[in-house]
């Protein structure tokens, strides 16, 4: 049988197990929180006072911290590209095989796509009361974004492809949970309690993706490892690898967002080993047996990869220069 009919079997095989992920690992509309829960409400007076409050907090925090919370909140705005490209992986399809029935996968990624849209609606609007920012050069970059798209490097496979989000989403999780935590350390009690909210969405999705992975080592268990080697051989990439301002070309304001994340500690090239290594744990990697030869070798790859590279990160130093972003620069800040 052809290696892409072999997937598309395993996958179809899965999807009858995805309405209870969609029941397990997210929440219903009329259940989960939504953005004005945790931003002031203008139809009443307290509003503004609320509004005058985000602003006089907003006043204590640094230029990095801006740097990065507009980068994450833009990442969060490219969803459009996120949801075209969950959908056209194999096995994902529009419709189910008959009139009036739905393919699970595409539900899926539908209401997966449902709860992540909250998350830049709320930072978003954040973002513009808090008056800390340039908005207009924010709005570019963010439509550039949505744009240029991006290449992570897994083409239509779902093995690749469930690497990828199990992997991105815990990033996610950590890099909220951290701006969460220095907003709430400045006394940005309102800023905290979104990021660590927007978080606890990240680590649901995180668990769902992980055990879509897991199955799927149940029941092809060799090319489910060779996949997740050549992930992580490419190296997993950020949504916003092509980030840019207006005036640049693709990809040219990342560098310095990732370094100013590094800086803060939000998110650092040891917490991308730190994934890898709760990953091969959960999947308990060393334990795979009945491997073709290859799969083995991919086996030892992985378990060997983490050691390797913290050798690495401990002799690279993150630039304490500054660069100064249009998103941020337009205040004044230092």
């Amino acid at each position: 049988m052809a290696l892409d009919n072999i997937r598309l079997e395993v996958m179809n095989t899965v999807e009858k197990s995805v309405q209870g992920f969609i029941e397990k690992y997210l929440i219903p509309v009329e259940e989960i929180w939504q953005p004005t829960d945790l931003l002031p409400n203008l139809q009443n007076e307290s509003g503004f006072d609320e509004v005058h409050q985000i602003r006089e907090e907003a006043k204590e925090l640094g230029y990095d911290f801006w740097v990065v919370l507009v980068a994450d909140m833009v990442t969060e705005e490219a969803l459009p590209t996120y949801e075209s490209w969950l959908m056209d992986m194999e096995g994902v399809e529009q419709h189910g095989k008959s009139k009036g029935e739905h393919n699970a996968w595409a539900k899926w990624v539908r209401h997966w796509t449902g709860e992540e849209n909250r998350h830049g609606d709320t930072l978003n609007k954040y973002l513009y009361l808090s008056g800390r920012v340039d908005m207009k050069e924010v709005e570019k970059t963010t439509q550039h974004l949505i744009n240029d798209g991006f290449d992570i490097g897994t083409g239509r496979d779902p093995y690749r492809n469930f690497v990828y989000t199990s992997f991105q989403e815990l990033a996610t999780n950590i890099s909220h949970k951290r701006v969460g935590q220095l907003a709430k350390k400045k006394g940005n009690k309102m800023l905290g309690k979104m990021c660590n909210i927007i978080a606890g969405d990240e680590m649901r999705h995180y668990m769902a993706y992980r055990e879509f992975v897991k199955t799927i080592f149940e029941h092809d268990p060799s090319e489910m490892m060779l996949a997740f080697q050549d992930m992580m051989k490419k190296k997993i990439v950020m949504p916003a690898q092509f980030i840019r301002e207006s005036g640049q070309g693709i990809a040219e304001a990342f560098e310095n967002f990732s370094n100013a994340a590094q800086r803060l500690g939000v998110y650092t090239t040891y917490d991308y080993i730190d994934i890898l290594r709760k990953l091969n744990d959960y999947w308990e990697i060393d334990k795979m047996r009945s491997l073709t030869d290859d799969a083995e070798k991919a086996r030892d790859y992985l378990m060997a990869l983490p050691d390797r590279m913290h050798r690495i990160a401990d002799r690279i130093a993150v630039p304490q220069d500054q660069h100064k972003f249009k998103w941020v620069e337009a205040n004044g800040m230092v």
